[in-house]
């Protein structure tokens, strides 16, 4: 596994945005980006209040900025079956992309990997990958390519 992207997760049960946000949440905890589930939680949940992260094509790009945040980090869910989060197209969601940030790196390095991975869900040979590979290597390669 590479180093930006941690973990992918398959088949994930999550129903709604709020489910979605705290098993990463608790992800983040487990895998060590994170040392505080709650305060994860609650940066996940304030960026959503500032609006929608889902984005177009069943992917949403939830992102957390928070002094518990260690590294930066992405965690990729895939789940069982789509999510109901508010996205650009009004779609339900498939895929998350979860970027933690430390708060320290908010301006520069969340904005980059941020830019970049948005950039990467207008190719439609990135999405297609990304949406129909169950191989976790295969899914970070696909997004460390470009996004590091």
């Amino acid at each position: 596994m590479s180093k930006l992207v941690k973990k992918v997760f398959f088949d994930n049960a999550s129903k709604t945005t709020a489910e979605a946000i705290e098993f990463l949440s608790e992800k983040a905890v487990e895998l060590g980006i994170a040392d505080d589930k709650d305060a994860v939680f609650a940066a996940f949940n304030e960026r959503e209040a500032q609006g929608p992260t889902g984005m177009t094509g069943g992917f949403a790009l939830p992102h957390a900025k928070s002094t518990a945040v260690k590294d930066v980090a992405v965690i990729v869910v895939k789940f069982a079956d789509s999510v109901e989060w508010k996205s650009m197209d009004d779609s339900s969601v498939k895929v998350a992309i979860a970027i933690f940030v430390p708060d320290d790196q908010s301006t520069t390095t969340h904005l980059m990997v941020l830019s970049k991975i948005a950039a990467l869900l207008l190719q439609p040979d990135f999405c297609a990958t990304i949406i129909e590979s169950d191989d976790e290597d295969e899914i970070a390669a696909a997004i460390e390519e470009e996004a590091e």
